[in-house]
């Protein structure tokens, strides 16, 4: 036994036969949470959690400088219907964004349009998309509660604020298109519990066309989506003038889809006569239908990094597309606007160059470089926008470490790029300093980490410090700048946070990120290995002071990397994480992952996932790091059993010299967005735990030192 009495979890002799292998899973009562032993069980955690953690040293002051930081509050980009724009703020004393809009015309005023605080005062409502009309008059909105992301779709009178229709379930996530008039609209919907097998309510999208006012149970009509893979996500745009339809088709999270263009002048939008643009190519490729009469195709197709081609409407076979903007060697392209009110209409480029952003400016007709946008710094941009109209100027969002999220304005007859909207709070950013620097990962790759320090902080002199190495690793997901309360804080007390941009991620584009899937899942976990020897051999830290952080695909990479290599870490805090690779695809949205992990279900994938599946990797009487699961009892994506099972499979496992293992087991949240006291309460018990088990003193939070 370990050297705390932990909750008694008994083991089942369960061991499973798969592809020749004898699979062991003696904590399968864990998997039902409904279970009389599996809620006594996580009582005793919740107890053993807090009698460890609630009286930690440092707390108060940590809880209160998380929260100054947190009190910039965010501001988002506009988005433009004619002379009405909508966006979403968050001031100080809010718990949740509110999305506002502000009335066209000589006087109008700013209007709060949806406050889920004033529809939940237990702020556990989240507004999870909106999307206006083409003329700005209605809106569709999406909302969910407790976290669980089981969005219902309304729509609104924008210039009321009365609900005209919903809510209409089974919408998770759905985009919405438009028709101009805000009187259709094409939305993708599950099919109802009751016409599918037991246990996919979760899969079998369609898409429909919708008419305002009508049943969706009976009126709506099938577009898209009949006899086609459960899993498959389905995306449906309209252009400006209402022409064009779009509709993409991508199997679970697969980097690859199908796409599909009709001309609505030629066909009823009932039943549009689709054409092909690419079907069974392994890339992605999307197309936007400018003002110009021309199609711009934005595809990684012969080009992971990605391209921009220009081509005809009525021909967009593959081989009818020219490049405007041709891959970059070093960039990865990442958006781009038109901006057409001019002499000469240019092409603005959105990129991120190892992990940072910047923006080029292109004439539209040929793509020839002639400038750049002017970026506030080594950050991170927001998508570029524009007028759907056409104008002169876009807007974008901008963050980095010590700046919060603020919008900028980008005028193309000036060339001037100006601060737009800042976030709404002012607080005391501490002095600290981001610094990029390469390591070699163990197959000899070269991979960026970004290190969050004091603007003072030298490696090497002194004491190693208290560091954090954070990492993700997966589905095409870059980590590039951003202000985060919790970091700032952690670095003000004297600690280091460091930001590996593994392989599985999007920094270096499209082949950096098959690099680090499927079979080539561990190029993800020697990576991380690898920048914990690089912080340890710069002298920035020390292995009994270096922690690590992750959460849902970066809580299996923790999962992982304190199997694999626990002597390399003091710490760990593992997040709404992955960690039975063999069964993960029977709960939450695990199917949709196949594409990203593999499937057990084939011999060779069995392999890979059997291989590192961090579940099936504890080894009794190991000196495991100190480790705290915090787990989300409304997650739907990444179901809690895998915490749970890990949990108890580490507390028998590890040896005396280890460190404690323990559960945050929390309620009415999800995997997604939170009441912003809900953060605060997470960073505090988080970053007491890495602090007590790497030194830092938390008292030092806040002094500014």
């Amino acid at each position: 036994m370990s050297r705390l009495q932990y909750p008694s979890a008994h083991r089942q002799d369960i061991v499973e036969e798969i592809h020749g292998h004898r699979v062991a899973d003696p904590y399968r009562w864990l998997e039902d949470p409904n279970g009389d032993d599996t809620k006594k069980w996580l009582a005793a955690q919740d107890e053993l959690f807090h009698r460890e953690v609630d009286d930690l040293p440092g707390r108060d002051r940590m809880r209160a400088r998380v929260r100054e930081l947190l009190g910039a509050g965010s501001v988002g980009a506009p988005v433009w219907r004619g002379e009405r724009r909508f966006f979403m703020r968050r001031t100080a004393e809010q718990e949740h964004a509110v999305l506002y809009t502000v009335d066209p015309g000589e006087g109008g005023g700013e209007r709060a349009l949806i406050d889920p605080m004033a529809l939940d005062p237990t702020h556990t409502t989240t507004l999870d998309s909106w999307q206006p009309d083409k003329e700005g008059r209605l809106l569709a909105y999406q909302l969910s509660h407790g976290g669980d992301e089981e969005s219902k779709l309304y729509v609104m009178d924008v210039a009321t604020g009365e609900t005209v229709e919903g809510p209409i379930d089974r919408c998770r996530y759905t985009p919405i298109a438009w028709l101009p008039g805000g009187e259709t609209y094409y939305y993708v919907r599950r099919l109802p519990a009751d016409q599918v097998p037991a246990g996919e309510d979760q899969y079998h999208r369609r898409v429909y066309l919708h008419r305002l006012g009508t049943d969706p149970e009976t009126d709506d009509v099938m577009i898209f989506g009949e006899g086609r893979e459960k899993t498959n996500y389905y995306g449906v745009g309209v252009s400006r003038d209402g022409r064009w339809l779009s509709l993409s088709s991508s199997q679970g999270t697969a980097p690859r889809n199908d796409l599909w263009v009709a001309d609505l002048t030629t066909s009823s939008p009932e039943a549009p006569e689709l054409r092909v643009v690419q079907e069974g190519v392994d890339a992605e490729t999307g197309v936007h239908f400018g003002r110009d009469g021309r199609a711009y195709v934005f595809t990684d197709r012969d080009a992971p990094r990605g391209r921009l081609c220009v081509a005809d409407p009525a021909d967009l076979s593959p081989g009818a597309w020219r490049d405007l903007l041709p891959e970059d060697t070093e960039a990865v392209l990442t958006d781009f606007a038109i901006l057409d009110d001019l002499d000469r209409p240019i092409l603005l480029a959105g990129w991120t160059r190892h992990a940072i952003s910047e923006i080029t400016v292109h004439d539209l007709a040929t793509g020839e470089r002639i400038g750049e946008v002017p970026v506030p710094g080594l950050g991170t941009i927001g998508g570029l926008v524009d007028r759907p109209e056409g104008g002169h100027e876009t807007w974008f969002s901008y963050v980095d470490h010590t700046t919060p999220t603020s919008v900028y304005h980008f005028d193309a007859t000036t060339g001037e790029t100006t601060l737009w909207a800042s976030a709404p709070g002012t607080v005391d950013v501490p002095d600290v300093e981001a610094r990029q620097v390469t390591y070699t990962s163990k197959d000899g790759t070269e991979v960026r980490m970004l290190i969050v320090a004091r603007a003072d902080a030298v490696p090497g002199e002194g004491t190693p410090k208290p560091t954090i190495l954070y990492g993700y690793g997966g589905f095409n997901v870059p980590l590039t700048p951003a202000y985060s309360a919790a970091t700032l804080a952690w670095v003000e007390a004297g600690g280091v946070y460091a930001v590996a941009n593994l392989r599985g991620g999007s920094e270096e584009g499209e082949e950096w990120h098959r690099a680090g899937m499927l079979g080539k899942k561990q190029n993800v976990f020697d990576d991380f290995h690898a920048a914990a020897e690089k912080l340890i051999a710069d002298e920035w830290t020390s292995a009994d002071r270096l922690a690590i952080s992750g959460g849902s695909n970066g809580g299996l990479l923790v999962g992982a990397a304190i199997t694999q290599r626990p002597d390399l870490y003091a710490a760990a805090v593992c997040s709404a994480p992955l960690l039975d690779m063999i069964r993960y695809e029977r709960f939450g949205l695990g199917q949709t992952w196949n594409v990203e992990y593999g499937t057990a279900d084939d011999p060779e994938q069995f392999g890979w996932l059997y291989a590192y599946s961090p579940y099936h990797h504890v080894r009794e009487g190991v000196a495991h790091p100190a480790t705290l699961f915090t787990v989300f009892e409304s997650d739907t994506r990444v179901d809690p059993l895998h915490a749970r099972k890990m949990c108890a499979a580490l507390q028998h496992a590890t040896s005396d010299e280890g460190g404690p293992i323990l559960l945050r087991n929390e309620a009415e949240v999800g995997h997604g967005a939170r009441a912003v006291s809900r953060s605060i309460d997470l960073s505090v018990d988080t970053l007491s735990f890495m602090a007590a088990h790497t030194g830092l003193t938390l008292e030092e939070a806040g002094q500014g030192t």
